[in-house]
C-alpha cells in the first residue's frame, strides 16, 4: 500500500472514531457513569480508601478465593508420562520422563531430533 493510500485509510478511521466518540459523549448512560465515578473517587479521597480496600470491604471472599485457587493449582502438578524410545539401528531402549537424558541427547545429535522422535513408542 502506498503512503498516500495508507494516510487516507488512517484519516478515514480517525473520522469514524471521532463520530463514535461524539455519539458516546451525548449518551445519558455515559454521563451517569462518569458522575458516579467522580463522586466515588471524591469519597475515596475524603476517607483515604483505595479501590482494593473497598472491594475487600464489600466482598471479603473475593480476595481469599483467588489466593486459595492459586495455591491449590501450584501444589498439584501433573506427573510426566514415561516415554520409550527404541533405536532401530541398535535395538537399544531408553525410557525417560523428560528430554534431558544422556543417551537420548546423543541420538538426537547423531541422527537429528525429528528422526529420534519418530522412534517414540
Amino acid at each position: 500500500m502506498s503512503k498516500a493510500a495508507e494516510y487516507r485509510a488512517l484519516e478515514k478511521q480517525i473520522a469514524e472514531q471521532l463520530q463514535a466518540l461524539e455519539a458516546l459523549k451525548g449518551s445519558a448512560d455515559l454521563q451517569k457513569e462518569l458522575e458516579f465515578e467522580d463522586k466515588l473517587r471524591k469519597l475515596m479521597d475524603k476517607y483515604g480508601m483505595s479501590l482494593r480496600s473497598i472491594i475487600d470491604m464489600l466482598d471479603p471472599q473475593a480476595g481469599r478465593g483467588r489466593t486459595q485457587a492459586q495455591t491449590q493449582s501450584q501444589g498439584q502438578r501433573r506427573e510426566r508420562a514415561v516415554k520409550r524410545y527404541v533405536n532401530p539401528h541398535t535395538q537399544e531402549v531408553v525410557e525417560t520422563k523428560g528430554g534431558n537424558q544422556k543417551t537420548l541427547k546423543a541420538w538426537k545429535a547423531e541422527h537429528g531430533p525429528q528422526e529420534v522422535e519418530s522412534w517414540l513408542q
